[in-house]
């Protein structure tokens, strides 16, 4: 071999070893953004309004796809049946084969077959998919089989996780403390009088009056009651925002959601922020 076409292969191997790449980065970015806006669209954080480094999707596929050993066993699975999915929607999109009048007679398989592919809803489907190449007709077919099966496995280990988290006992979301002047929050306790609700004669309401009701009175954590007890856990910081929580008790059925304060920073009116190591009860 001459050193031009070697030179010439290795050219060709590194560009389809470059789109490969290109390729995984786009599917694991996929995966991780999906991810992400279910977790947060769990507790009604849309994702659009966090500043998100973009590194930080490509690390998340790692947790949807070997999180754990039935995580991976779940994605074997998956792959499996989209494979099968891929081979079985380019057979129907393929033109039928003409057989002769005797060979169909004899076998039931192919009678079937012949059904199958007759059936008038995919008329209209094989003959928009003749519009297009048949390399590309292919690559369609099995990039949107593989973005749907990265969609739910994606979503899928986004919701369990954050039911995961919003739950007390199991949560790895860290216990927080929050301080902040009197007249900047509606919510809160005097650290000097914790029995008493403060007034609320300044203070405006728009919305739910018994969301509010739900969480005025229970600000601070409490677990004499291990049956119900009430701990605040901090979701993420971003933006300038805080985003906290009161998780929710053992059993909480796995659609419902604890509610979430959204709380600015950005004109220093959070004096002081406390996070602790995530406490799991037995």
């Amino acid at each position: 071999m001459s050193p031009a076409s070697q030179n010439s292969d290795r050219a060709n191997l590194l560009g389809s070893f470059a789109s490969l790449l290109g390729v995984l980065g786009i599917f694991l970015y996929f995966i991780g953004w999906i991810y992400r806006w279910a977790y947060f669209g769990f507790f009604e954080v849309e994702i659009t309004t966090l500043n998100l480094p973009l590194e930080s999707f490509l690390l998340v596929p790692i947790q949807v796809i070997l999180g754990d050993f039935w995580i991976f066993i779940r994605t074997i699975i998956v792959v499996s049946i989209t494979v099968v999915l891929i081979q079985f929607t380019l057979w129907l999109i393929r033109s039928p084969k003409v057989s002769s009048p005797a060979s169909t007679s004899k076998s039931p398989i192919s009678r079937f077959t012949q059904k199958l592919h007759g059936f008038w809803l995919l008329k209209p489907l094989r003959s928009f998919a003749q519009l297009f190449p048949q390399p590309f007709r292919h690559e369609i077919v099995i990039i949107a089989w593989i973005l749907v099966a990265l969609f739910w496995l994606a979503r899928w280990q986004g919701t369990a996780d954050a039911y995961q988290d919003a739950v007390n006992n199991t949560s790895t979301r860290p216990i927080v403390t929050l301080v902040s002047p009197s007249d900047k929050m509606a919510l809160g306790r005097n650290p000097d009088d914790l029995l008493t609700n403060l007034p609320l004669k300044n203070s405006r309401i728009i919305g739910d009056v018994n969301q509010f009701r739900q969480i005025f009175g229970r600000e601070t954590n409490d677990t004499t009651n291990p049956e119900q007890p009430i701990v605040w856990r901090l979701l993420i910081e971003n933006n300038n925002w805080v985003y906290l929580f009161p998780a929710m008790q053992p059993g909480a059925k796995a659609n419902q959601r604890p509610p979430v304060l959204a709380i600015n920073t950005g004109d220093g009116q959070v004096q002081l922020l406390i996070r602790s190591r995530p406490k799991r009860l037995p």
